[in-house]
């Protein structure tokens, strides 16, 4: 999206803006909805008031607040766990918070909602937005924007009726991606109007390191272990390459189902002397790891965009990704990083092969990376943009 003009800028400065999300930085997990807090800070500079409510489901326990400078207050509701309960989620979460938002409509008017994800958040607000006549905008933030790839059966069917009523009559769908916008106009036969704004990076905390990383060669992989994230795929590339770079580590920050069976494979190739699995890590520990990494691969088939290429490109480091995903938006192919076919374990061997092969290389295509980070994909360009968004959705 284009700059923001200043016009709009005043014109728009001054808004209270009611954030409705699923997920945000807690006591004990900064990094959690990270993508959501951010930007908040950004569009405090330009005159915009946030009040964030943060909700979930009662069996999930107690996140607490802190981890974000815009603080935000974690509310519990009922709900039934599993995708069950997903289609039905939003209703109870609008119950829960009806009051509370009343009261502070009545104290402090709020010009517009934003939500994060259709459900439970979007249904919520729309909700909310009918009780109490304020507009609202929804954010989508990856691939599944009907819910029914994690919900199955007649529930997803569920899911996917709410979630067009949802976009329907939201002011304005916000994408992470055109690759999002696309799945989304697919589903709505093109009923209703979409926005994309990336998401952002800090280019001071997520900066490359005054220091050349030096042995052992690294690679970086950050991400959730589920299937769809591909550390099968760069694990076996990676055992592979070890024949040529015998030095060669690879770093795993991240948690999910798949460890368990990750680990196992990594003793079945005999690299697990080679390979680190680091769990959950803190923002601050994730922009460590990314200055000391030489490569930062993800070869995941289904992102919407994934902010860990963005962080990793602002380090300086050359970025592997998949062809047809949101991040092909970005990565300019040879110039800032590779992109590869998914489920492709010989390109993914190739791309990485190259670069460990070629410091010149590797040096060349971080300083385009982080030069396309800088020209459009800061946390301020995300706001600003936010801003354009929000003064469309106004008029």
């Amino acid at each position: 999206m284009s700059e923001v003009n200043s016009s709009k800028s005043d014109a728009v400065g001054g808004l209270h803006i009611l954030t409705l999300t699923p997920f945000y930085p807690s006591a004990t997990d900064d990094a959690n909805g990270c993508f959501v807090s951010e930007p908040l800070e950004w569009l405090a500079k330009l005159g915009v008031r946030n009040t964030v409510m943060a909700v979930q489901p009662v069996y999930r326990g107690n996140c607490g607040s802190g981890g974000s400078a815009v603080r935000g207050e974690w509310l519990r509701y009922f709900s039934l766990p599993g995708g069950f309960g997903l289609p039905t989620a939003g209703a109870l979460a609008f119950a829960r918070i009806i009051t509370q938002v009343q009261k502070l409509h009545g104290a402090q008017p709020v010009d517009l909602i934003h939500a994060h994800g259709a459900l439970p958040c979007g249904h919520a607000a729309m909700l909310v937005s009918k009780e109490l006549d304020i507009p609202f905008v929804v954010s989508v933030h990856g691939l599944d924007v009907f819910s029914t790839v994690q919900v199955g059966g007649w529930p997803g069917e569920w899911c996917r009726r709410i979630s067009r009523r949802v976009y329907g009559a939201a002011r304005r769908v916000i994408c992470v991606s055109e690759h999002v916008g696309e799945a989304v106009l697919e589903g709505m036969a093109q009923s209703c109007r979409t926005s994309v704004v990336y998401n952002g990076v800090d280019p001071e905390r997520f900066s490359p390191s005054s220091v050349a990383p030096s042995s052992p060669l690294k690679i970086l992989s950050i991400g959730n272990l589920i299937p769809i994230k591909g550390h099968e795929l760069l694990i076996r590339a990676m055992a592979h390459l070890t024949r040529e770079f015998p030095s060669l580590e690879l770093d795993i920050v991240g948690e999910g189902a798949e460890r368990a069976r990750l680990e196992a494979l990594v003793s079945e190739l005999q690299v697990a002397h080679k390979v680190h699995f680091y769990g959950r890590q803190s923002r601050a520990q994730v922009a460590e790891a990314m200055r000391r990494c030489m490569i930062f691969a993800l070869p995941s088939r289904y992102e919407g965009l994934g902010c860990v290429y963005l962080e990793a490109m602002s380090c300086g480091k050359p970025v592997i990704g998949c062809r047809g995903q949101g991040i092909a938006e970005v990565i300019r192919q040879g110039a800032s990083g590779y992109l590869v076919a998914t489920d492709s374990e010989k390109e993914l061997e190739i791309a990485t092969g190259t670069l460990l092969r070629d410091p010149v290389r590797r040096r060349d295509l971080g300083r385009v990376a982080r030069a396309t980070i800088l020209d459009r994909f800061t946390l301020e360009r995300q706001a600003q943009n936010l801003m354009q968004v929000y003064g469309k959705s106004l008029e």
